[in-house]
């Protein structure tokens, strides 16, 4: 099969956006979720006039899976060949995304292409999609940051942007996100990749197309200092930084950030020797009020006015 990675001259699809009386489907190809809570997503759903249903394995568990990799890959598969389902919603992340996403049914993705939502161990599902399949998912979800006691109304209008609209996304640095501080100078286009840095790593060499000319994505969340060192290590050294056109750096969260050596000068390192530009602070990850964003879309990234502008387009 033919990946994004070799010259080919199918386009990269962008799903159509979602109309009041369409059906989405939540499925569950990582970790257990939380019943009640995946409920409530539901009910903001119906109430932008959407019909819901659930894979029949959603609220299944495994020890600490959804369900055995054959009931989490048969509930995916499933939602991608359904023609009234038009887009997936992944009831959230954890573990175990990894283990299916190179045996979709990429064959329909490509025939009848519709937006898969999530993100965190997600990630592995958007890059494997976009490779084999090159149709663009949505890096988002409803979900409710530290300190906060439900879905932000931020996050709530970002993904309904995203999912039923046409319009560009245009994301906005906060300066109070700590890794506001590697935003560096310039400004770039390329196509969006990426996402979660420790479930983006381990999609390397397999699910994770080729990065030149691209602007990477990058949050990460919970993770200590030497982990990042070693995940971003290895990416540079085996080259899958080669080429980069630009890096967005959104949440990092769960991190000690008054460290004299921080997660954020460790980044500095390695971004810098890459000569290209960053821009930070980007409210995208498991942080306040995360917004959503195109994976696989055409972004330009400006660091001089602190934003990163996604289209629409299939290029």
């Amino acid at each position: 099969m033919e990946s994004l990675d070799h010259a080919t001259t199918d386009q990269v699809l962008t799903p159509p956006p979602l109309r009041p009386g369409d059906k989405i489907r939540f499925v569950s190809p990582a970790s257990p979720p939380d019943r009640d809570r995946v409920l409530r997503h539901a009910e903001i759903l119906r109430g932008w006039g959407l019909r819901v249903d659930f894979g029949e394995h959603a609220f299944h568990k495994h020890h600490y899976l959804a369900g055995t990799d054959e009931e989490r890959l048969a509930d995916l598969d499933a939602a991608l060949r359904d023609p009234e389902v038009r887009a997936i919603f992944t009831t959230g992340g954890g573990k175990g995304s990894y283990r299916i996403a190179d045996r979709l049914d990429f064959a329909a993705v490509r025939r009848d292409p519709k937006f898969l939502i999530g993100f965190s161990d997600i990630t592995t599902l958007h890059l494997s999609l976009l490779r084999h399949g090159r149709v663009i998912g949505i890096h988002g979800a409803f979900f409710a940051g530290p300190g906060e006691e439900g879905v932000s109304a931020e996050t709530v209008s970002a993904l309904h942007g995203a999912l039923m609209t046409t319009e560009d996304i245009v994301i906005q640095s906060r300066p109070e996100e700590p890794t506001a501080a590697l935003t560096t100078s310039g400004r770039v286009t390329g196509r969006l990749i990426g996402g979660h840095l420790e479930t983006l790593t381990a999609a390397a060499g397999w699910a994770l197309p080729n990065l030149s000319g691209t602007i990477l994505l990058l949050e990460a969340n919970g993770r200590y200092r030497g982990q990042v060192d070693r995940q971003m290590t290895m990416l540079r050294k085996a080259r899958h930084l080669d080429g980069l056109a630009g890096v967005a750096i959104g949440q990092f969260t769960d991190f000690e950030f008054d460290l004299r050596f921080s997660v954020i000068d460790i980044l500095r390192e390695h971004l810098n020797v890459l000569g290209v530009p960053v821009l930070g602070g980007l409210p995208l990850g498991h942080g306040r009020s995360p917004v959503s964003a195109l994976i696989g879309a055409v972004a330009e990234l400006d660091a001089e006015t602190g934003t990163l502008t996604i289209g629409r387009g299939s290029i």
